[in-house]
C-alpha cells in the first residue's frame, strides 16, 4: 500500500499543478470542453495511462463537462500516486 503524503507534501505538490486543488483527501480537477465528442476523447486518452500506472481516477462526464478526481482509496487519502497520475493527465490537454 501506498504511503499517505504529508499536508506538507501535498501543499507543495499541489503548488506544482495547474488546475488542480485539494479538497479534503482528494485532488480534484475540472473542464469544460467544446462539447461531448471532446469530452469523451479525453476521458478515453486518460484510460491508458492510468491503466498502466494502476491508479484509476473517479470521473464525472456531464456533457462537455468532466470532472476528474484522485485519491488513494486503500490508503484512505492522497499518495504520490496521486500527484503523479494528476501530472500525467495533465499532460493529456
Amino acid at each position: 500500500m501506498a504511503a499517505l503524503l504529508t499536508p506538507e507534501e501535498i501543499n507543495t505538490q499541489a503548488a506544482e499543478l495547474t488546475g488542480w486543488t485539494v479538497e479534503g483527501k482528494t485532488l480534484k480537477w475540472e473542464h469544460r470542453f467544446v462539447d461531448f465528442l471532446a469530452a469523451m476523447k479525453f476521458v478515453n486518452s486518460l484510460v491508458e495511462p492510468a491503466e498502466q500506472m494502476g491508479h484509476h481516477p473517479d470521473i464525472f462526464i456531464s456533457y462537455n463537462r468532466v470532472v476528474i478526481t484522485l485519491t488513494t482509496h486503500d490508503a484512505g487519502g492522497l499518495t504520490q500516486k496521486d500527484f503523479d497520475l494528476a501530472k500525467q493527465i495533465s499532460q493529456l490537454l
